[in-house]
């Protein structure tokens, strides 16, 4: 009978370990306080002030815009806004938001000091998005009741709130609705030294025990996004309970990151293909991104969103007005030879 209980006690906690409900296990690793959120000091710094002069004056806090990669804490940002308030939050999405019906159900159900957070706000429909204008400055919503010439409009008042918007791509974002904003913020990429802060914290909420060396070989690999280095953590920690002894050590961490194909500077196999591919089959550049994405089968938006942004960042990039170029450090990375002809091509860029 106690060894039924053993294996059945056995099943579920490797069951729970392989819970394939990622969202959850990312939720649950978010910080909780402040002191919790390492790095974006400065917009970590501007919001604080701006929260706290809200308080003071007990107004709902302006319409607030976050932009940047995807990873690097917009989500986590806008809970710990509502939780230093002690608002509720709403969390919707762009696409999620499909007619002008549907918006104005979400926002004559927010109450007083309320924040409705919309992440991708960048794919918001055109309509949706006219919309939302009187609701950000008058906090009015105009409803058209009826067609032809007995049509008439009809305007509710709603409750003051505060729109956090959150967006990868803010180029896409309509001047009108930008410049509704009060507060507007960039995430950029973190420091190794922050990303380790992140390991750490995680580590602990996930009762896995790491060394030093461990923590700093994933922060390095982690392309500066919070996202990946949670992934990668995930993943050691996975490979250790199955290979090693439950503890995350340096080797450990090694072969696990081998497996996933992720070097010693975060590129997976989709970087090195897309780099190789200019290198390979272009001459090094420049090269059109349409031309590269066919080449690899890879999507255009992928190759501009999520590629790209990060081989920009450490130098093995460059956009040109005629195509995209490999660098000498990408070069001397992939262990291949950057020959006379390529640089000469380059210095004519």
């Amino acid at each position: 009978m106690k060894d039924d209980q053993k294996q059945k006690a056995k099943r579920e906690k490797e069951t729970d370990r392989t819970n394939p409900e990622e969202e959850i296990l990312f939720t649950s690793l978010r910080a909780q306080a402040w002191e919790e959120f390492h790095g974006q000091k400065q917009v970590k710094e501007s919001l604080k002030i701006t929260i706290s002069a809200a308080k003071k004056r007990k107004e709902s806090i302006e319409h607030i815009l976050l932009y940047g990669p995807p990873g690097l804490g917009k989500t986590t940002l806008s809970h710990l806004i509502a939780k230093e308030m002690g608002s509720n939050i709403r969390v919707t999405s762009g696409p999620a938001i499909e007619r002008a019906g549907d918006l104005a159900s979400i926002l004559t159900n927010l109450e007083k000091g309320d924040l409705l957070f919309i992440d991708e706000i960048h794919r918001l429909n055109k309509v949706v998005e006219e919309t939302l204008y009187p609701a950000m400055e008058d906090y009015a919503l105009d409803i058209v009741l009826g067609k032809g010439p007995s049509a008439r409009t009809l305007r509710l008042d709603l409750a003051q709130f505060t729109i956090i918007g959150a967006t990868t791509r803010i180029g896409l974002l309509s001047a009108p609705l930008r410049d509704r904003f009060g507060v507007v913020h960039r995430l950029n990429f973190y420091t190794p030294e922050e990303l380790e802060g992140i390991i750490i914290s995680a580590s602990r909420k996930l009762s896995v025990p790491i060394d030093k060396e461990s923590i700093e070989e994933l922060a390095k690999r982690a392309r500066g996004t919070p996202r990946i280095a949670l992934k990668l953590l995930k993943r050691a920690r996975d490979f250790v309970q199955v290979k090693g002894e439950g503890k995350i050590t340096k080797d450990l961490v090694r072969e696990a990151l081998k497996l996933l194909e992720v070097d010693n500077l975060g590129l997976d196999n989709s970087d090195r293909r897309f780099v190789k591919a200019i290198i390979e089959k272009h001459g090094g550049g420049p090269v059109g991104v349409e031309t590269i994405a066919a080449s690899i089968s890879e999507d255009i938006g992928t190759i501009e969103e999520v590629v790209e942004p990060y081989l920009l960042q450490i130098g093995f990039l460059k956009r040109t007005n005629r195509g995209r170029v490999a660098t000498k450090a990408a070069y001397e990375h992939l262990g291949l030879k950057f020959i006379e002809e390529n640089k000469n091509q380059q210095k004519l860029l």
